[in-house]
């Protein structure tokens, strides 16, 4: 498809290379980009051609081409290449004479009938399977023409049918109008659906075709297969049909990919030379893809050979009838077999809806049901494959042996089947390669005892050998379980749900053992291999998770248990279903896929690895009791410290630490348990050969010469516009160190930064370092008094708290305590960086910007444990906020104003020159306040007030933050919730409705309705612009206030009314008073010009007045605002109605809105208030009602009062 935009480069090149001498040519490409201009469908991408032809011509650069197919030959590779389209060709053809063919609605209908039974080929294959070919799109006249014949002698016969394959691959032609037709045979009546957009270009415009909600013949609908054959010949309208069905998920489409057609080509002569462009003039836009077929045809779902597709179509045919069995099928097995029976009903939904549009093959249809079944169940065991891709295991019901009694055999099948040794350091091993049935080994329990428990009661520690364990009965491993266990106690081990039994066995301890257990307490180390599997993994699992035992070698073989294999109905198609649900005693259901080893070895090199754990299991309790032990002495908070000793302690005696096979697993499980327990990061177990360097040595003081090396890698510095210093120091210095270069670095860092106005400190890439000089640089940012209390030190190791000051005396001078301060952190910030920062937080002596700080430690000792190589990093410091007394150190610091690190600098720079503007926006608030605030000694106060609370902005960090805590101050400041900051919204350009559409905005913005007793109702929600109103008061009054003028009583209904303009207030009043007597309604004082308004009634009005006998009650809530409460006020002030509800909002007159001097602020300021000489005004307070009920009620108390008075008039 044309994608590319045209090139003004290359079309300029291009006519470089043509306009020679002949005059011709220049006129010929001109004539040329003219037809492009006005016929080419994609217009778009002929911005600029024009201009760059003009611009070749003058430019009178010339190579002569006199040849003129050489010429066109030229000009097609031109604008093929210039516009990215194939189809526009230019040719030379002195001769061409167009011909046109007739249009097919002009031919005589026996013409037209024996045209479409040439194009139809109908006939029905074997297994009901339709099959129709058409090879021309007949349009939509000459189909409506020849309805009763294409609805008899094809669409009425294809209804039949079970499904359909239906050939375009010989349709070469056809009109696109006819497309519609042909879909919505393929489709329900409802709802419509948008198949295809149509542009043409000569006419410019676009056509939208739909389905149809009617047709003649009976319709095929959605539910039956299709399939569509397309071929490389197909074209054209046919191409639309293929591309729209397949997209509509309606037809998959075998065969080959189709011509690439286009919707209307056309051949046009350029000027009066004997030169013709082809162009496309239409364009096609699928509605779902946003592309088209054209160009890029059609491609097919199946791509083959097209004399092949017929019976490529049927084999798919065949294979898609099979997938609602399939399905049916699949669900009735795992409805019946799955051990997860809740999940079920989700299973058999989740298939239901599943669109298995895309399936064309048996393998498509195997995957396609396994990865839904596996999305939705996240169970490895079931599984959907076809039979060939792999030998499926299909584990059955185990019979149990017909053992005989004989002793004699009893006791040689436990030699045969047992294999028992004392290996070296008393070590038991016992190796087994099936586990036999309940009944079997409850026959050979004595056997059992004597050969194993009696020979193994004295070992120290026991190896199983499961590597060549492949399974067996799983309820046989509650026996060797229990042996395991202390007798004393119940433990319960696993249970087992069986689905096809549907019954759940619990497997607890077992109570008689024959022989001696071997209980809790000592080590037992399994051995797996890849063999290991079945009922064997179960049993290296179980042990792994209920903390028994140490398990060495290979990762086992993931076979899958307790599973049923099943064939699809009329498939190849294979699902395994697991029956049986093993779960562990945590509650937790095993799913297989192979049990990782504690320690992973070959699994000939298990036995020697586990001698070498055995070993090294022996230090494992010293380890922990010692790890504890330094926690009691050196963790900063000692509540805590105690805790995890125990903690310890009893993770070891429930058996965590078995899984530990080395120093590096004990140093990870170590400080995850630390880490977990008490939430601090910063404690951490690691393992080293030698011993590390200490990280708190006493500091190296520099010699003269390192002292400006030194300060040029530690400190960058910069002053930035706007005298705002930069400075940035990667690591904390000690306070010896500083000293030593204190001088140095007054001269060369500090007296540079000293003098400016705001400073930025970066502290990014501060890792941390020593905190003793952290006193010094806090000092720089305060006065010499008094001493500020900084943060509190408490150290473990001494408990002594100390709390940290300021220091009264610095070298250089100070930047004093008045300045804005900066510190710009990341997630590297830590440790003393991190304490230098939330002390000047805290003193709210900087705003910090940034990304939350790592949580280090102002103070960590490294301790080795006992003589081993782990050694323990313990916080032995706890720093204590001198604001909140509480520490902070694990969590980090918050910035005031979180962004990414990286933006951190841009952002401080934006807040400065924010917080520049601030006194300036105050000023000038102050000023607008004082001058234009309808309560003229309210302004003056809230002016002076604002000027004395500037120094309440100083955490200002962003412009919204500075617009809510102006607004807050001013409406606090002056009891008034209109004053406030606002946003300058331009106004909406002026609407020009027509007469109609007026009418329908006043039925929807006004409600009217006639009560018992003739009483009227009038409900709006906002009062309109006097010369708005004016203007359409007769239509108004026409469809509103006739329907209400002639009630006895009037209820008026401002409940929701929100305010608006108060222009039209005096109008409004006026239809409630006489005419022949002027009332003044209210005296507005104007505080910009300092001038007072009489609002009178007015004396001609649209329409007839209800006077000012007739009853009226005005409906009020608490959203009852401004304008509205104007004319409550107005009401009420003169008798004139009944306000019942509740007290109004209290808002304002309508604000004006002022720019606060140069900056982007807003002021919404109330500039006029209603005369207050008869009583206090309602702007801020409301207008309290006569009657106060709940706004949901009033309507009912005002119906309620009315009906009382007409009743008591009547008698």
């Amino acid at each position: 498809m044309a994608g590319g935009r045209f090139s003004p480069a290359l079309l300029v090149l291009l006519c470089h290379i043509l306009f020679g001498s002949s005059s011709f040519q220049p006129a010929l490409v001109l004539d040329m980009a003219k037809i492009l201009l006005n016929n080419y469908c994609f217009p778009e991408n002929l911005v600029g051609m024009q201009e760059a032809i003009q611009q070749a011509i003058n430019s009178r650069e010339i190579l002569k081409i006199s040849d003129r197919k050489t010429l066109a030959s030229v000009l097609t590779v031109g604008v093929q290449g210039a516009l990215n389209d194939p189809r526009l060709t230019v040719s030379f053809e002195p001769n061409f004479v167009p011909v046109m063919p007739p249009a097919l609605p002009s031919l005589p209908t026996e013409q037209l009938i024996r045209l479409v039974r040439n194009s139809v080929k109908l006939e029905v294959l074997k297994n009901n399977v339709g099959y129709l070919r058409i090879d021309q799109i007949i349009g939509e006249e000459t189909a409506t023409k020849l309805g009763p014949l294409l609805r008899d002698n094809v669409w009425n016969k294809v209804a039949n049918t079970s499904s359909l394959i239906f050939d375009l691959r010989y349709s070469t032609a056809g009109e696109l109008s006819g497309v519609p037709f042909i879909i919505s045979y393929f489709s329900d009546p409802e709802p419509l659906i948008h198949i295809d957009t149509v542009f043409d270009r000569p006419s410019n415009t676009t056509k939208e075709l739909w389905t149809m909600s009617s047709i003649m013949g009976e319709r095929y609908g959605k539910q039956k297969d299709l399939i569509v054959l397309t071929s490389k010949r197909t074209m054209g309208a046919a191409e639309a049909v293929a591309y729209t069905l397949k997209h509509l998920k309606r037809a998959n489409i075998v065969g080959e990919r189709s011509a690439g057609g286009s919707v209307k080509v056309e051949k046009i002569r350029i000027g009066d030379s004997g030169f013709y462009i082809t162009i496309p003039v239409a364009r096609s836009v699928n509605p779902i893809t946003g592309q088209s077929w054209e160009v890029s045809g059609v491609s097919p779902s199946v791509n083959i050979n097209a004399k092949e597709a017929v019976a490529n179509a049927q084999n798919l045919l065949a294979v898609r009838s099979a997938i609602p069995r399939a399905i049916q099928s699949v669900s009735d097995i795992i409805r019946q077999y799955y051990s997860f029976t809740d999940r079920v009903p989700a299973f058999l939904q989740h298939l239901e809806s599943t669109d298995f549009f895309s399936v064309i093959s048996e393998e498509d249809l195997a995957n396609k049901l396994n990865n839904e079944l596996q999305s939705v169940s996240e169970d490895p065991r079931l599984m959907i494959k076809l039979t060939q891709d792999h030998p499926v295991i299909i584990e059955e019901d185990i019979e149990p042996e017909n053992i005989p009694g004989d002793p004699a055999f009893l006791r040689k099948l436990v030699d045969t089947v047992f294999k028992v040794r004392i290996l070296t350091g008393n070590t038991g091993y016992l190796r087994f390669d099936k586990f036999g049935d309940v009944s079997v080994m409850a026959k050979l329990g004595e056997q059992i005892a004597q050969k194993i428990w009696e020979a193994l009661k004295d070992t120290e520690n026991l190896i199983i050998d499961l590597r060549y364990n492949t399974g067996g009965s799983s309820a046989s491993m509650g026996i060797l379980l229990s042996f395991l266990q202390d007798p004393s106690q119940q433990f319960h081990f696993f249970t087992i749900y069986d689905r096809i039994q549907n019954t759940t066995t619990e497997f607890n301890t077992l109570s008689g053992l024959l022989g001696p257990p071997y209980g809790s307490k000592r080590g037992v180390y399994i051995l797996t291999s890849h063999y290991t599997a079945s009922a064997g993994e179960e049993f290296a699992y179980l042990m792994q998770s209920l903390h028994r035992g140490t398990l060495i070698g290979e990762i086992t073989s993931g076979t899958l248990m307790h599973s049923k294999s099943f064939q699809v109905e009329d498939t190849d198609i294979v699902i395994t279903v697991p029956f049986i649900n093993f779960i562990d005693n945590n509650g937790e259901c095993w799913l297989g896929g192979g049990v990782v080893p504690d320690a992973i070895v070959l699994a000939e090199e298990a036995v020697d690895h586990a001698h070498e754990i055995i070993e090294f299991h022996k230090e494992v309790l010293s380890l922990v009791e010692g790890t504890g032990e330094l926690l009691e002495v050196h963790y900063a908070i000692p509540e805590v410290a105690n805790k995890l000793s125990r903690v310890l302690l009893t993770k070891w005696a429930e058996g965590s630490y078995r899984s530990v096979v080395d120093y590096e697993s004990l140093a990870f499980q170590l400080t995850a348990d630390l880490q977990e327990t008490s939430g601090d990061h910063r404690l951490h177990i690691f393992y080293c050969d030698i011993e590390p360097e200490s990280l708190h040595d006493m500091p190296k003081i520099p010699t003269a010469q390192e002292v400006g090396y030194i300060i040029d890698t530690l400190f960058k510095i910069e002053v930035m516009p706007g005298n705002v210093g930069y400075l940035r120091f990667d690591m904390m210095a000690d306070i010896e160190v500083m000293r030593a270069i204190g001088p140095q670095l007054i001269k060369l860092v500090w007296s540079k930064l000293v003098n400016t106005d705001t400073m930025i400190i970066d502290m990014r890439y501060n890792t941390g370092g020593y905190s003793t000089a952290i006193p010094l640089l806090c000092t720089y940012f305060f006065d010499a008094e008094p001493l500020r209390h900084l943060y509190t030190v408490f150290d473990r190791s001494t408990t002594i708290m100390t709390e940290v000051m300021t220091l009264p005396q610095i070298q250089g001078q100070r930047y004093g305590s008045t300045k804005d301060i900066y510190i710009l952190t990341s997630q590297m910030t830590g440790s003393a960086a991190e304490v230098f920062t939330r002390a000047m937080k805290d003193l709210n002596r900087a705003k910090v910007i940034g990304e939350p700080t790592i949580g280090g430690s102002l103070s960590s000792g490294t301790y080795q444990i006992g003589n081993s190589i782990l050694y323990a990093s313990i916080p032995n410091q706890v720093v204590l906020s001198a604001v909140t007394g509480k520490s902070w150190e694990v969590t980090g610091v918050t910035p005031d104003v979180e962004v990414d690190a990286e933006d951190a600098v841009a952002v401080a720079i934006k807040i400065i020159n924010l917080r520049a503007e601030i006194p300036a926006i105050l000023e000038a608030t102050g000023a607008l306040v004082a001058d234009n605030y309808a309560f003229e000694n309210v302004g003056a106060d809230v002016a002076e007030k604002l000027a004395a609370a500037s120094g309440d902005y100083n955490l200002i960090s962003s412009k919204v933050a500075l617009e809510t805590k102006l607004s807050a101050d001013l409406m606090t400041l002056s009891g008034d919730k209109c004053l406030k900051t606002t946003h300058n919204i331009p106004p909406l350009p002026p609407m020009n409705p027509s007469p109609e559409m007026f009418i329908e905005l006043i039925k929807v913005s006004f409600h009217t309705d006639l009560f018992e007793n003739n009483i009227g109702y009038l409900r709006f929600d906002m009062f309109g612009n006097f010369e708005e109103v004016q203007a359409i008061a007769q239509i108004i009054v026409e469809h509103v206030w006739n329907k209400v003028v002639n009630t006895d009583a009037l209820i008026v209904d401002l409940r929701n009314n929100v305010g608006g303009a108060t222009t039209a207030i005096a109008g409004f009043c006026s239809y409630f008073f006489d005419a022949d007597k002027q009332v003044l309604l209210d005296k507005l004082y104007d505080r910009p010009s300092g001038t007072t308004k009489e609002l009178w009634t007015l004396p001609e009005l649209t329409g007839v007045r209800y006077g000012s006998k007739k009853s009226l009650i005005i409906l009020t809530s608490r959203a009852t605002a401004g304008a509205a409460e104007e004319f409550v006020y107005i009401m009420k002030k003169h008798g004139r109605a009944m306000i019942v509800g509740e007290t109004t909002n209290g808002a304002s007159h309508p604000p004006e809105t002022f720019r606060v001097g140069d900056s982007d602020v807003f002021l919404s300021i109330p500039t006029t208030h209603s005369d207050t000489a008869q009583g206090p005004a309602w702007e801020g307070a409301g207008v309290t009602p006569h009657i106060p009920v709940p706004a949901d009620a009033a309507l009912d108390t005002a119906k309620g009062i009315l009906n009382k008075h007409f009743a008591g008039a009547k008698k």
